[in-house]
């Protein structure tokens, strides 16, 4: 038995999709890098925010009838609101309505915006928590105090109305939601259908979602197409769902899908904790002497990437499953892409799975029975393989999930 390290980048072999749309190619970079192979298809469209109508009616109200507090909550929503002012000819008068109230920063990029529009902050927490800005406002009183909060997004079913506006409202506030880069699905679905029929099939081995609209749209579309259920079943399963930041995951965890994040929500930080983790999930295989990776779209043996049309893929991904056991002809035969009923088709596709592994002794024919991955002695087992328990969703249930109980916060990179 060989035990060969891989030297070459860190995610080669691994596919991972991208949701992004905003800073979507400097992502992808970031992860093609370090060797990965990016499949990219945008899950939203941001309304431009000059065009956004109801901006601009939410902006002429706070003019008309100034808030006495203000909140920012991300440094790139404040800018844009203010840059979508000047193209309105309202961004003289907005900047005097701000000056006169007071301003609370949810961080340090709201702060660097509120600074740079030559406004003054008040206050902001260290922590970057709407948690802390909320319990800020609750302990020195809101009740008949107007303020004006903004805010990123728009409400789904898996994106509800924020609680940080919700939990003001109760307090007897009169909040004024500003709804900064508000978005739409994309104008081509093509794409996104592609995608969820990669992450139903296994063929991706991770999707990185960079806000929580992503994720939304994207279980939005799945949900039209009927393939919600297959989409949550292989994101609880195979393929990795990897979140910018806990407000990001919150709709994924909803519904009993496992995320991952990094410590901070940077778009670099992202992609470095996908180079950690995928290499640190993927599965290891030991047979005929070679050590064997199955990832989404390829086969890595020995260290190296080896990739395989999808019928002899198809295959390996049934054989990977159950390590060691027979998979029977029939079942192989199903797993095939258009199916059929001659599994003479399963013989020709092992024979290209073994030339193409370059270890033909790694398939092993189980006469009259199927075939098995020939797994070296120590790594064999009459036990089958133990999966790890996997969260049940809400009570609220699929299409339907419950209200998350954290603060509002940013949604995230776009």
């Amino acid at each position: 038995m060989t035990s060969p390290t891989d030297s070459g980048p860190c995610l080669a072999g691994f596919t991972i999709g991208v949701t992004a749309a905003r800073r979507a190619e400097e992502f992808s970079t970031l992860l093609t890098r370090k060797g990965a192979s990016v499949v990219s298809a945008p899950a939203i469209r941001i309304i431009p925010l000059a065009d956004d109508t109801e901006l601009e009616r939410v902006t002429e109200l706070l003019i008309a009838d100034p808030p006495q507090i203000t909140v920012a909550t991300t440094g790139i929503g404040f800018r844009g609101w203010m840059e979508a002012a000047e193209g309105w000819g309202l961004a003289e008068v907005l900047r005097d309505t701000l000056a006169s109230t007071r301003m609370l920063a949810r961080g340090p990029k709201a702060k660097g915006a509120i600074r740079a529009a030559e406004l003054r902050e008040e206050w902001s927490p260290a922590s970057e928590s709407s948690a802390e800005v909320l319990d800020h406002l609750l302990a020195e009183g809101v009740e008949g105090v107007r303020i004006a909060v903004q805010l990123h997004g728009a409400t789904t079913e898996w994106e509800p109305v924020p609680d940080f506006c919700e939990v003001l409202r109760c307090a007897g506030a009169d909040v004024v939601p500003v709804p900064v880069y508000r978005w739409e699905p994309p104008a081509d679905r093509g794409p996104m259908d592609n995608m969820i029929d990669a992450i139903i099939s296994g063929s991706l081995d991770c999707v990185t979602f960079t806000s929580a609209p992503a994720v939304a749209s994207l279980l939005m579309r799945a949900k039209e197409t009927g393939l919600l259920e297959s989409v949550l079943h292989a994101f609880r399963g195979r393929v990795l769902a990897a979140c910018v930041g806990p407000i990001t995951a919150a709709p994924l965890e909803e519904l009993g899908v496992p995320t991952t994040m990094p410590g901070r929500a940077r778009l670099g930080a992202l992609a470095r904790h996908v180079a950690e983790e995928l290499p640190r999930r993927a599965s290891r295989i030991y047979a005929a002497g070679h050590l064997i990776s199955v990832r989404g779209g390829c086969v890595v043996v020995d260290g190296e990437v080896r990739q395989l049309a999808p019928a002899p893929m198809a295959l390996m991904r049934s054989l990977a499953r159950q390590p060691g056991r027979v998979v029977s002809r029939e079942d192989l035969l199903a797993a095939l892409p258009g199916g059929g009923d001659d599994t003479h088709a399963v013989e020709t596709a092992i024979a290209r799975l073994r030339a193409g592994l370059g270890t033909p002794k790694a398939i092993q024919t189980v006469v009259k029975r199927g075939y098995r991955l020939a797994l070296d002695a120590a790594d064999c087992s009459d036990t089958p393989p133990v999966r790890a328990a996997v969260q049940a969703p809400h009570a609220a249930g699929i299409g339907t999930p419950a209200r998350s109980p954290r603060p509002a916060q940013a949604i995230g990179v776009w």
